[in-house]
């Protein structure tokens, strides 16, 4: 019997492939950096990373959902990190903490899309 742990989000995540961007709130002035998503959750979302990214660490992210003219836009932290076997890429799992009301409205309904086509 394998020992699960309870489900500790919040927000029902969806397994997506979403182009992301990133860049450290306390560096706006360097460029942002491209990632691609694992999940995505009203609440965070996972994403792959080329370096690693201490936990707490304050990100503006960009979610460019499908068929969607502008991203999603977040304030979010790194909630952890994981380092993926053989190379040099991290999982982050990353916690929005401010998401305007239209874009959290596009994200809610980009993930009904998803767990409707999922199943």
């Amino acid at each position: 019997m394998l020992n699960q742990q309870p489900e500790r989000r919040k927000s029902t995540r969806v397994s997506s492939v979403v182009p992301l961007q990133y860049k450290k709130l306390k560096e706006l002035s360097e460029g942002t950096i491209g990632a691609i998503t694992r999940d995505v959750s009203e609440g965070g979302t996972m994403f792959i990373a080329n370096e690693f990214l201490p936990l707490a660490t304050r990100l503006v992210v960009e979610l460019f959902l499908p068929a969607q003219p502008k991203p999603i836009k977040a304030i979010s932290k790194v909630a952890w990190i994981r380092k993926m076997p053989g190379g040099d890429q991290y999982e982050i799992g990353n916690q929005f903490l401010e998401v305007g009301r239209s874009d959290k409205n596009e994200l809610s309904n980009f993930i009904k899309k998803v767990e409707v086509a999922t199943p």
